[in-house]
This record gives C-alpha cells, structure tokens and sequence, in this order.
C-alpha cells in the first residue's frame, strides 16, 4: 500500500486489511513523504495488530521526500517475500474474504494471475462493476486495448515470479500510467490466468466530481511514455500481431477521460493527443457505444452538446443523485 496525505481514508483502508480472513498476510505499508498524519496511523496501526498477536506480518516504510508512486510501487516490490503480490491504495477497503478467495483460486488454478470485479463506492451507495470474463492472457490484452476491462492494479492478484523472472518494474517519475504499463506486461509473460467474478474491491470516491478528474500536461506526457514503453515491450512477446493491431484503440481509452468532464478545453485537448487515432475506429463494434458516440462528438466542432450532455445526465444525474 503506497500512503500519501491519506490520513481522512487510511483507517478504514487498515481496517479492512486487519478483518482479512486470510490470516498469512505481508502487509508492506509505505509512507511516500507525506506531511499530514499518516505515518503515524500506519506505526499505530503495526502496533496494534502486534499486541493483539495476530499472525499478520506489517512493515512500515517510510519514504523521507515524496517520490511518487512509481517509486513507492517499486520498494514494495523489493520488500516482498509472499507468492503473491496485490496492490491496496490508501482511500480503498477490501472485502473480509477478498484475500482467501484470490489465493485459493490462484492456487488451485495454478494461475499466474486472477482478476476480480469491484464495486464503485459514494459515502452512502455503491455500484456494481462487473470486469468481463476472460480465461486466456490474448483475450485479457483484447480487453484491455480495446476499453472493456479495466487494469487497476487492485483488480488483479499476481505471482510475485512474474515480477522476479522478468524483470517488470515501474518506470520511476512516470507516475500517471503505471498501472497501465505494470499490467500489459505482466499479462504479456503470464502462462495460465483465471478470472473471478466476485466484487472483491472497493474503489473509494468522494462524490461524484471524483470520476472526472482529468489529466495535467505533465500527466499526460508520463501517459505516453507508458504507451510507448507499453509498445515496446509488447512488440518482443507472443503478442506483437495484437499489440500493432489494437495499440491505437489503446490510445483512444486512455485519453477517454478527457471526453467526461464536461469542458470544453479538455475537448480540444483530446483532439490534440494521439490525434492520429481519432477517427481510427469510428463504426467498429468493438469499441463500447457510448464511448463511439463520445469520440464521434469530439471531432466535430458542432456536437459538442453530446458530450455536455453525457456530464450532466452521467455524472450530475446518475452518479451525483443516485449514488450519492
């Protein structure tokens, strides 16, 4: 778990790590320079779990000077000792059997890695987010490029060899992106995966403002060096045919966030970025629709009404009312 200013999340993060009915727990949590409160939670946090002589093992680190997560990510992966690794960020909580179900299926599947499903959670509702099916790492990748399944780090439960054999790390100061990269090439050396159709994860948001943050200039240039890195490392595997056939619909999901915000300037900005793609799929039933209509919206001066209306009626409406 990588920390930063998360002292207004982090207890309930901890808590939900402390209630794992899996009992044979490393829990590697790590201070990336943060100037609020949250080292001394966590320090307060190991000591509890060991006067209470639990089994779980916690080791608090501490970064002096914040070095972004990139950095943080790669520690953890130096600390760890366990056959498995699994990500937990500071303002998220996990089901009491979360851990258990992962390793068990992992284990008796033999899988490289398992994927869950996960639940968009609002301070009083949450929504059910069902990742699709997949048994094969070719149809993981497909997904991934193509914007049908996410790759959040905490959506996958991973063999720590993958890591360790070869050699997969994060690129340090690209920050935004990480998870992104991480994922394609772990799913690019894995053998067997399986997925489990289980909401596992509870992915945190304040309101509904949370789902449209969008990216800064800086933001947007660790993205593409990601994708490029993404590229070449791909092209090197089993799967370079998928890799030059889908990369460009890869593009278009991650700048896909540009297109919910509502403004007008994050529109042109889209338009800008990888503009090479932006009519690159137009009619292809393998993009998601409303993701079509919302990148059909974009390139043409005239409708962008279609992507203001698409705020107001997902994330006013539906995510600011109904999961409020």
């Amino acid at each position: 778990m990588p920390v930063y200013n998360a002292e207004d999340t982090l207890k309930v993060s901890l808590s939900s790590l402390k209630m794992q009915t899996y009992d044979r727990l490393e829990l590697l949590l790590i201070d990336d320079g943060s100037t609020d409160n949250s080292l001394n939670l966590l320090n307060e946090f190991k000591e509890d779990l060991e006067s209470a002589g639990v089994s779980i093992q916690v080791k608090v680190l501490s970064n002096v000077e914040n070095q972004g997560v990139a950095t943080t990510r790669n520690r953890g992966l130096d600390e760890a000792s366990g056959e498995y690794i699994y990500y937990v960020d500071a303002d998220d909580w996990l089901e009491r059997e979360a851990i258990a179900k992962m390793v068990e299926i992992g284990t008796t599947s033999n899988s490289d890695i398992v994927g869950v499903s996960w639940w968009l959670a609002f301070e009083k509702k949450e929504r059910y987010m069902s990742q699709p099916f997949f048994e094969k790492t070719e149809e993981a990748l497909f997904l991934m490029m193509t914007g049908r399944m996410r790759w959040n780090l905490w959506l996958f439960l991973v063999k720590r060899d993958l890591y360790v054999e070869h050699k997969i790390r994060f690129v340090e100061g690209m920050n935004m992106g990480e998870d992104m990269l991480v994922m394609f090439k772990l799913f690019g050396r894995a053998g067997k995966v399986v997925y489990l159709d289980e909401g596992l994860y509870h992915y945190g948001q304040s309101n509904e403002e949370s789902l449209t943050k969008t990216y800064t200039e800086g933001h947007r240039k660790q993205v593409t060096n990601n994708v490029e890195e993404l590229k070449k490392y791909l092209v090197g595997t089993a799967y370079k045919s998928l890799t030059e056939r889908w990369l460009d619909c890869l593009k278009l999901n991650v700048k896909l966030p540009l297109l919910v915000t509502g403004n007008k300037a994050d529109v042109e900005i889209w338009r800008e970025w990888f503009p090479e793609v932006n009519k690159r799929f137009f009619g292809r039933k393998v993009i998601p629709r409303r993701l079509s209509y919302l990148q059909m919206a974009a390139n043409y001066n005239n409708m962008y009404w279609v992507i203001k209306l698409h705020y107001v009626a997902v994330v006013k409406l539906y995510y600011g009312i109904l999961y409020k």
